[in-house]
């Protein structure tokens, strides 16, 4: 866990044009209880030239379960994937590890998949089945089981090889127009995503426990999986 931290880190502060986004005190360090065990929750936020939110969640419930959560949203006026990554991890084992570039307009670029293939992925043991809203991720998806701590650095590579092919196309991507209908279909496309997000119950649920339901939608609505804003708005750049 501590490792996939770093190496996010150390790319996401190595993007062009990268700046801190203003998050809710009460969002930004969390604390609550459920099953009698402490649970602690860190987001971070940020922006840069072509991503419109960079987003890192760190939980910990009790001595056990830790969770990393992060996704990349791209400004639609980019053509650019979304980047995310999840690892959920008990007492030493990762139960589950994600990482993906999915696209928000049509198949995967030749260029992303092409530069994916030749990043490391394992091999793992354990290969997970996609839940039943996973049609949003892209054909290059893994989503594992690590077996030991050599499957685990495994994944850890994994991720930042994913994110060195995210940083390339970034440097490259330029804006196009709000009205350019690619632009408007990748702003449809990002909205889809995370409405396809929202469906996973578990996270929900969660959060309903330890606090309320309330509490979660807007926790959910607003920081997780928030709606990219409207196309009216000039496309990022650097600040």
């Amino acid at each position: 866990m501590d490792a996939l931290v770093e190496r996010i880190r150390g790319c996401r502060d190595g993007l062009p044009g990268l700046a801190p986004l203003p998050i809710d005190p009460e969002l930004e360090a969390i604390s609550g209880s459920l099953d009698g065990e402490r649970l602690f929750i860190r987001n971070e936020l940020h922006h840069c030239s072509g991503l419109r939110k960079l987003h890192l969640e760190i939980a910990r419930l009790g001595a056990g379960l830790q969770i990393l959560h992060c996704v990349f949203f791209p400004d639609p006026h980019f053509d650019l994937p979304i980047f995310g990554a999840d690892i959920v991890a008990s007492r030493g084992v990762v139960s589950a590890a994600i990482v993906d570039l999915s696209p928000v307009a049509g198949p995967p670029k030749a260029s992303l998949t092409e530069a994916l293939a030749a990043q490391p992925r394992g091999p793992f043991a354990q290969v997970r089945d996609l839940p039943p809203w996973g049609s949003i991720f892209s054909p290059q998806v893994l989503f594992v089981r690590p077996q030991g701590p050599q499957e685990e650095g495994a994944f850890v590579e994994a991720v930042a090889g994913v994110l060195e092919v995210l940083a390339a196309a970034v440097r490259q991507a330029t804006p196009q127009a709000s009205d350019d209908p690619a632009t408007i279909q990748r702003w449809q496309g990002q909205l889809n995503y995370c409405r396809q997000q929202k469906l996973n119950d578990k996270t929900r649920r969660v959060l309903e426990k330890v606090f309320n339901p309330a509490w979660a939608d807007h926790y959910i609505e607003q920081l997780l999986f928030d709606d990219p804003p409207a196309l009216d708005s000039p496309p990022s750049s650097t600040p």
